[in-house]
């Protein structure tokens, strides 16, 4: 008689990658990020060309020339897709763009009331960025390290691009955020998760902002392993203007009110 197959472990190796980016009027900045995710994929590719990656651009409400820059990607690259949308909510567009890349929303079944993942899901790695920032090349190779080691999300750190951004602004906020390894920091434009603790942990809420915080809040309350690093840092623009209520660009207008005014 065969032996029964023993369950995998929480750190079993990848198999696919899914990576979600969400846009709204981002034509300035998405030919760069773009180009990095490409450099990141193919990074990938070479050291693990058995690992399937797919790249979901999520065009919430654009009306500039957003759709037309990946378009442009998605001709010469079938790993890059475009999904529109009308939410106006990082966290409806993230959440949107894990079920366009096969990923579903739980489905609970009676009476256990348990979550029902597919097979796939512990295999399945989705790394989540933003249209305004640039991954370096090891990012999905160093988030797959960390998940094949046995985390099941990574938070990686960012770093504001000092193209156009005040000095004395950039300079706060890097004695605020050292580069350290396991940071307290979580962002959107750097994370990952294994898919079946996404599921687990009820997936990205359809929020405007800080979906990113809850989503990581849910699965350390269910003692999900959450590693965070400094090792695949990315940059992500320096903008004040914010494009979410509480999001990056709101967090750094409140370091700009802080700083003295200029002499003179």
């Amino acid at each position: 008689m065969a032996a029964l197959p023993l369950p995998l472990p929480r750190g079993h190796r990848i198999e696919r990658v899914a990576v979600v980016m969400p846009a709204h009027d981002e034509e300035e900045h998405l030919e760069r990020a773009l180009r990095a995710l490409q450099r990141a994929a193919d990074s990938l590719h070479t050291l693990r060309p058995g690992v399937d990656v797919g790249v979901t651009v999520v065009l919430d409400s654009c009306t500039d020339g957003s759709a037309a820059v990946v378009a442009g990607y998605a001709a010469a690259d079938p790993r890059f897709n475009a999904l529109e949308v009308s939410f106006r909510s990082a966290g409806a567009s993230r959440a949107a763009g894990v079920r366009a890349s096969g990923i579903g929303v739980p489905r609970l079944r009676s009476p256990a009331q348990r979550w029902t993942q597919p097979p796939s899901a512990g295999r399945t790695w989705l790394a989540n960025t933003d249209a305004d920032s640039r991954v370096p090349e090891n990012w999905l190779v160093r988030q797959l390290e960390f998940a094949e080691a046995g985390a099941d999300a990574v938070l990686g750190s960012v770093e504001p691009d000092p193209e156009g951004m005040d000095p004395d602004l950039l300079r706060r906020w890097r004695e605020r955020h050292p580069f350290d390894e396991d940071h307290p920091h979580i962002y959107g434009a750097n994370f990952g998760v294994r898919a079946s603790a996404y599921l687990a942990a009820g997936g990205f809420a359809r929020i405007t902002s800080e979906e990113d915080r809850t989503l990581v809040h849910n699965l350390r309350s269910r003692a999900f392993t959450v590693t965070a690093t400094d090792s695949a840092r990315v940059m992500t623009s320096g903008r004040v203007h914010a494009r979410a209520p509480h999001g990056f660009g709101t967090y750094l207008r409140s370091l700009a009110q802080l700083l003295p005014p200029p002499a003179g």
